[in-house]
Parts: structure tokens; C-alpha cells; sequence
């Protein structure tokens, strides 16, 4: 195929023999399959900021780090060189997590260097060698929902031990390799402490794996590891290995908890009418 021009240079300087196909293209990056000596990769190419609409990040973008007070004030002003500082801040996230949350266990794909602003890192196969699906087109057992959602309950605990929270989970950004859930997509991760809306996203998070696992597996619908990990997370008790049960009491001293379950509930719910409405679509393709 043709060298897509945020490509050629990684061919330029060697890093990457050749692009053989595309993988796919979002709203934020298009990944490439290519291949470095003998070996399968992928290569992710961020759009430009033109491309995205900036106003859906500003949630994300409370408690990141800015390496230089020039640059922090840029940004905070909105100026031409502030945007371009942000710009790079947003794809240097992504890059910084993937390290972090390897060297933590977390089963992200291996990165293999971040180069002309291109992310290359490990392809994802499948038992047959071929990109593996997105849990989302996977058709699963009840036991087989059972075990993803343990293992997936396990990285998010994981990823919130290393004090990140991804901010965008779904079975959408979860790939069903030949080893098992491989979670991906991480420009949107946050602090999980320097954000206040971390413990938000957390149970948003957790909310759409158990929703849509939730519909092989019913009774996943009746936990709330969500709520159990966060509250073990701030009275600083929550580790790697720690056991969760699912289970977890309310406050019944807060205001209005019954509303506070509705909407945990509707969350779920949006989740499997949004997944109803791809599959309907899908049938209709």
C-alpha cells in the first residue's frame, strides 16, 4: 500500500521496513500494520488537533503533569504555542501510560518506541495469528464472560494501584488476544488523584465492562467492584493483590443514595442499549 505521509519517515530512519496495511481509524489516531525486520507490528499515527474536537478533553486534562512552567502557562492561556504544548502533552500521555502500566502487569500492548510522533508497539493476534477482535465482537460463554471479567477487574485495579485510571473503558478498547483481554486506547487516562472526576470515570469504567460482560453472565449485574476498589483505594488499602468480592455498603448517611444507584444503573443500562444498537447495526451490514 502506500506510505501514509505520518509513515515515511519511520521508513527514512529504519525504525519500520514497510506499511502492509491499515489496522483502523478513530477519532483520535489511525493504526497501521507494518513490519520492522521480521517482526509484525502496529504503528499509531495521532490526527491532528484540527481533527478532534478539544473541548471533550478538557475533563481529562485536570491533573496531568506539564514539564516546564512556560508550558503550564501557555496552555492555561489557550495561546498558539499553548495548544501545540498540549497537542504533544496528549500524545506523550498515552506513550508515558503504556510503559507505566506494562512495568506495573498490566497487560497493555508492548510498546516499541515512540518516534516523529508515531507510537509502535506490539500487534495483538488472535489463536490464529491474525488481529485479534475487540471484545465487543466476541461472542462469549457465560464462563468465558465470568473469567474476562475477573481478569479485566484485576487490570483496572492494577491500573489504579499505579494511580491511573484509563477514562475511556469499553468493550470497544479491549482485545481478545490469544492470551486472554489485552486493554488498549490510553490518551484519555487520568490521575487518580490529581483528577476530580477519576472516581467517576473509575465506575463509569467498570460499569461498561460489567455491562457488557453482564449480558452473557447476569449476576455480574449485582456487583459493585467499582464502588469496593475505589473506597479500598482511598483509605490506601487497595494493592495489586488485593481480593475484592463484588460486594460493597452504601452510605446510607449520604443524600439521596437510592438516586446515586439509579444512576450507576442507568449507566449500565445506556451501556447494553449501545451495544444492542452496533450489534443491530452489524446485522443489518
Amino acid at each position: 500500500m502506500k506510505t501514509p505521509a505520518g509513515l515515511q519517515a519511520l521508513i527514512d530512519d529504519g525504525v519500520i521496513d514497510a506499511v502492509l496495511r491499515p489496522l483502523k481509524s478513530g477519532k483520535e489516531a489511525s493504526v497501521y500494520v507494518v513490519r520492522a525486520g521480521d517482526e509484525i507490528r502496529c504503528a499509531k499515527v495521532y490526527k491532528d488537533m484540527a481533527q478532534r474536537s478539544f473541548q471533550q478533553r478538557v475533563q481529562y486534562q485536570e491533573g496531568r503533569k506539564v514539564r516546564g512552567s512556560r508550558e503550564a502557562r501557555a496552555i492555561g492561556k489557550a495561546t498558539k504555542y499553548g495548544r501545540k504544548q498540549q497537542e504533544t502533552a496528549w500524545k506523550n500521555t498515552e506513550v508515558d501510560a503504556l510503559y507505566q502500566l506494562r512495568d506495573a502487569g498490566v497487560r497493555v500492548p508492548e510498546p516499541h518506541g515512540y518516534v516523529h510522533g508515531v507510537l509502535v508497539m506490539e500487534l495483538v493476534a488472535d489463536a490464529e495469528g491474525s488481529s485479534a477482535p475487540r471484545l465487543g465482537e466476541v461472542a462469549l460463554s457465560a464462563d468465558q464472560a465470568r473469567d474476562y471479567h475477573r481478569f479485566l477487574v484485576r487490570q483496572i485495579v492494577r491500573m489504579l494501584c499505579t494511580g491511573l485510571v484509563h477514562g475511556d473503558l469499553s468493550p470497544y478498547n479491549v482485545l481478545v488476544g490469544a492470551d486472554g483481554p489485552v486493554v488498549i486506547d490510553f490518551p484519555q487516562v487520568v490521575s487518580a488523584a490529581g483528577n476530580n472526576a477519576a472516581r467517576t470515570m473509575l465506575l463509569r469504567d467498570v460499569n461498561n465492562i460489567t455491562a457488557y460482560l453482564g449480558t452473557s453472565a447476569p449476576e455480574l449485574l449485582d456487583t459493585w467492584y467499582g464502588e469496593e476498589m475505589w473506597a479500598l483505594f482511598e483509605a490506601g488499602d487497595l494493592h495489586p493483590d488485593t481480593e475484592l468480592t463484588g460486594h460493597f455498603e452504601h452510605d446510607e448517611s449520604i443524600p439521596d443514595i437510592d438516586g446515586v444507584r439509579h444512576a450507576i444503573n442507568d449507566a449500565r443500562e445506556e451501556a447494553l442499549i449501545r451495544q444492542q444498537g452496533r450489534e443491530a447495526a452489524a446485522e443489518a451490514d
